[in-house]
């Protein structure tokens, strides 16, 4: 029952992100494809899937830099501050 939750936590905070994206934020797709990938591997726990070791250790690898790329976008533009603002920082 927990699993079927943690899917489902899952899978909301992927729309979320996805939702928060497409109003400008390119950079969380990341954070969504890293709970895509989440709610993968779940559910091949939850479904009982013959999926391989090295198969969920590349998705879970491809997640985590995918976080990465999130996280320094977030942290490089952070909320509040516009593209612009930020980009006058960078060179001025």
């Amino acid at each position: 029952m927990l699993l079927v939750i943690s899917i489902l936590l899952e899978a909301s905070v992927a729309v979320i992100a996805v939702l928060a994206a497409r109003q400008g934020r390119p950079y969380v797709y990341g954070l969504a494809f890293t709970f895509v990938a989440y709610v993968i591997y779940d559910l091949a726990r939850f479904m009982a899937w013959p999926v391989e070791g090295p198969l969920l250790s590349g998705l879970f690898l491809l997640a985590s830099v995918a976080a990465l790329v999130a996280v320094w976008g977030l942290y490089r533009n952070p909320p509040g501050k516009s593209n612009a603002s930020s980009r006058a920082d960078r060179t001025g």
